[in-house]
């Protein structure tokens, strides 16, 4: 039935129409995706939840300002003090600023430091909804208003971090395809060894790519899905990453029916009908994984999870309908110089994943101890890691304009007048507030000069140094404390640092909440897969133990090398506070996909073999291509690294890395060892338990050379 299936898509006449559709399809979801990035919402309080007290202190802080207001600072500075005309320069300045577009009120400054280094002009702008997308031309336009022979300015606060994110993001729909492309085109001339066979699989993943950025485009205009830089980011290289492995699977069971059939539609019925069902339960468990993201609090995290969804399922349809049309009417001269001809031999199993099968055969409960030893002492460098968030002058791995003004306002004793705690409590209690508030150490002078709105009224705290900052966080737990305890108040805490911790208190819940979900579900799937119970249970374990290993090498590496190498700040000294929950999630919903490959090819074998013998030829078959995929998708996220942001370097590295060694140390030693060790038993309660192989599991060397790789 599948390989009828199979054969009806990619048969004489299906396979132009195919084509023809996909062609179709691409252009117009091509045009929608370029505009992906005119809906993305980078504004971190949309990433919140409703119930969230910054959420809720928004809401009432309505009367008193829109939300969306971009306060900006723009902060001046001459080494040996600003003169007078500096000053009076500054103060010229205002009319001219006050007069720019989106200008809410009037610009007021400026504001000078105690040692008379530092200056600060405050102005508010506010372009609407989607008002941070046009803070980069703002942002020159005011930078060319603002400058002073012998002066410094940058421009920081609210608008210049928006400004910023926008250049860091800017290389997001472009430079980050390309490089990701360069590297993927790379690997596959290493691995097929042939200048022209990789061009199909990647057009077909570009296809992939450019039709999840239409639909993810359509859902966030007019579904309101948050999209953001980072999801769109990450939907690169998971498309690219993904489909290229699909690819790859595919593409190897292909050259394998090639040589068994004369006709290459027959050929590619009979690759699809051995290779689909790997590929969808593969697909299918990466997208129920990415799913479970909708559990959290987090909107930014919720929203990732459909946007990684539609890439995955996209690219699934595309890499089983579009990648075998185009295989088939390109025909055999992709693979030159070394075509696949029918009768031709099979270069097998007598090579390195051979060898390696043999190598553990003989000892292989050695093995797996040795080798689950080795990745627990790993995991031991997750103690050194800091989920407590980054903060602003932390983000990034260079030195933007809104750090260098934030740090200039710190370091010369001044607060970010753009950005203050804002407590909104029931007018008859301002007072009694006011007064908890100064009860609190660490806490500014409270500003109750705010006329009241309907019964609320508004009092602002500034802030000493970092508003993203811990010391910031801890401020604002004790106020919120101190402030939540006058009676009849009804008080809230809102403000940037208030929104900064409640994002941060939402990204712990979610770290608890998801990754015991997603490791429930994806044990449940395998179960299903592989019906068994205890061989799913082992397989999540490496899993996990995968992840431990891969957080804590990750971590060493990133207060060991990259604080000292890319960045001036300490931002590579901690991580952001959802950033476990990340690399659980794409090792875990990836790595599955390299368990799949392996173990359906196990139980496959099993049927004939024994689970022994069956788990060395499953090694040999898929080693090979397992690997190379793996080096796909690490490659691919690796690249995260080439934007200047702190965070996506993490994930970047902690990712490609995790993959790697799940790839060739986990999935290929660990799990093979297992496999010998236990034997049948890994199939408990199957069938397939009941008749243990009675061959030694060392294979004959015959049966080595003779025997077809398969996929």
């Amino acid at each position: 039935m599948h390989r009828q299936i199979a054969g009806k898509l990619t048969s004489p006449v299906t396979k132009w129409i195919v084509a023809a559709f996909a062609l179709f399809v691409f252009f117009p979801m091509a045009f929608l995706g370029s505009k992906l990035t005119d809906v993305q919402n980078n504004e971190a309080s949309s990433w919140l939840p409703s119930s969230a007290e910054s959420t809720k202190a928004l809401d009432r802080l309505a009367p008193f300002q829109d939300q969306n207001d971009i306060p900006t600072i723009v902060v001046y500075h001459r080494d040996g003090g600003l003169t007078q005309d500096d000053l009076a320069a500054i103060q010229g300045q205002l009319p001219d600023i006050s007069a720019m577009d989106g200008v809410v009120g009037e610009a007021k400054g400026p504001l000078v430091s105690d040692d008379g280094q530092v200056a600060q002009t405050v102005v508010t702008y506010n372009f609407g909804k989607n008002g941070w997308n046009d803070l980069p031309d703002t942002a020159d336009e005011l930078r060319r208003i603002a400058a002073i022979d012998g002066v410094d300015v940058n421009i920081a606060g609210q608008g210049g971090q928006a400004a910023d994110s926008a250049e860091a993001f800017a290389g997001i729909d472009g430079t980050l395809l390309f490089a990701t492309l360069g590297v993927v085109i790379i690997i596959l001339l290493f691995t097929y060894r042939s200048p022209i066979l990789w061009i199909v699989p990647i057009l077909s993943a570009v296809c992939a790519l450019e039709i999840s950025q239409g639909l993810v485009y359509l859902l966030a205009k007019y579904a309101d899905l948050t999209v953001n830089g980072q999801s769109q980011g990450i939907l690169t290289v998971l498309v690219i990453g993904a489909g290229t492995d699909y690819a790859l699977l595919l593409v190897a069971r292909y050259r394998e029916e090639l040589r068994r059939h004369e006709d290459r539609h027959e050929a590619m019925a009979y690759a699809l009908h051995r290779a689909a069902p790997a590929i969808i339960a593969s697909a299918s468990t990466v997208a129920v994984g990415m799913l479970c993201l909708t559990l959290a609090e987090m909107n930014s995290t919720a929203g990732l999870g459909p946007v990684l969804a539609i890439g995955v399922g996209v690219t699934l349809l595309v890499m089983l309908t579009v990648l075998p049309a185009w295989l088939v009417i390109f025909g055999r001269w992709l693979f030159w110089p070394k075509r696949p001809a029918f009768g031709s031999p099979e270069p097998t199993a007598s090579g390195l994943w051979s060898k390696v099968g043999r190598s553990i055969a003989p000892r292989p409960r050695v093995v797996w101890v040795t080798t689950a030893v080795i990745l627990l002492i790993a995991c031991l460098g997750v103690f050194k890691l800091d989920t407590g968030g980054l903060s602003s002058t932390d983000q990034y791995t260079k030195t933007f304009e809104s750090v260098k003004g934030q740090r200039l306002l710190e370091q010369h004793g001044m607060v970010d007048t753009s950005s203050p705690i804002m407590i909104v409590a029931n007018a008859d209690q301002a007072q009694a507030v006011a007064d908890a508030v100064r009860s609190v150490d660490g806490a500014g002078e409270p500003n109750t000069d705010i006329p009241p709105q309907d019964g609320t009224a508004l009092v602002t705290v500034p802030v000493s140094g970092d508003v993203a900052d811990q010391a910031a966080f801890d401020v604002v737990k004790e106020i919120r404390t101190a402030v939540h305890a006058v009676p009849g108040a009804d008080a809230q805490v809102g403000g940037t640092s208030a929104l900064y911790l409640d994002i941060q208190e939402a990204s712990h819940r979610d770290n608890w909440v998801i990754i015991p979900v997603v490791l429930l579900v994806v044990m449940l799937i395998l179960m299903l897969l592989l019906r068994a119970v205890l061989s799913p249970v082992l397989l999540i374990l490496t899993v996990i133990l995968s992840f431990g290993a891969a957080l804590g090498i990750s971590t060493l590496i990133f207060r060991g090398i990259y604080s000292h190498l890319f960045t001036e700040g300490d931002g590579f000294l901690h991580t952001d506070a959802s950033f476990p929950l990340f690399v659980f999630t794409f090792l875990v919903a990836l790595g599955i996909d390299y368990n799949i490959f392996l173990m359906t090819r196990v139980r496959e074998e099993t049927q004939t073999r024994g689970t022994r013998q069956g788990s060395l030829v499953a090694l040999r078959a898929t080693g090979g291509v397992i690997t190379s995929a793996g080096l796909v998708l690490a490659a691919t996220f690796a690249v995260l690294g080439s934007l200047p942001l702190v965070f996506l370097s993490e994930l970047g590295t902690a990712v490609a890395f995790g993959v790697i060694l799940d790839t060739i140390i986990v999935r290929s030693v660990l799990v093979t060892a297992i496999n010998l060790d236990l034997g049948g038993k890994i199939w408990w309660p199957s069938a397939l338990d009941r008749k243990p192989p009675v061959e030694p599991p060392a294979e004959p060397a015959a049966e080595a050379e003779s025997e077809p790789a398969r996929v």
